[in-house]
C-alpha cells in the first residue's frame, strides 16, 4: 500500500495510492504519460495553483489545496484539452479519477491528510 489521502473533516479515505509530483519534470509530465487512473490512485502536484489537460487521454477531478492541505476549490470532470484559472490561495493540486470528489465528499474548507 502506498501513501494514503484522507478527507480528515469527514473521515473518508480518498486514495490509497497518492503519488507526489514535486520535481520540475514530475510536475511537467503529471498524468500525461498515464492512460487512466484506478479509483485508488491520485497525483499530488506541488507548487501548482492551476492545471491544464492538454494531451491527456481521460477526464479528471481536481482539488486545489493550500499549504496546510485545506481545500480551496474543487472541479469535477475536467475533460481533456481544458485549463483552469489560477486559484487564489492554492499551493498544490490533487488530480484524481472522475467521481473521487463525490466519493470523498470533498468540499471547499475540508481538511485533507496525507499519511501511511
Amino acid at each position: 500500500m502506498g501513501t494514503q489521502l484522507v478527507n480528515e473533516t469527514k473521515n473518508i479515505s480518498i486514495s490509497q495510492e497518492l503519488r507526489k509530483a514535486d520535481t520540475y519534470l514530475g510536475r511537467l509530465i503529471g498524468l500525461l504519460a498515464t492512460s487512466s487512473l484506478s479509483t485508488e490512485q491520485a497525483l499530488w502536484i506541488e507548487r501548482c495553483n492551476s492545471i491544464h489537460t492538454f494531451f491527456m487521454r481521460f477526464p479528471i477531478d481536481v482539488v486545489f489545496i493550500d499549504r496546510n492541505l485545506k481545500v480551496k476549490k474543487v472541479i469535477e470532470n475536467v475533460r481533456p484539452w481544458r485549463f483552469t484559472w489560477p486559484v487564489w490561495g492554492a499551493h498544490s493540486t490533487i488530480e484524481m479519477p472522475v467521481g473521487a470528489i463525490r466519493r470523498g465528499r470533498i468540499e471547499v474548507g475540508d481538511q485533507l491528510h496525507v499519511g501511511h
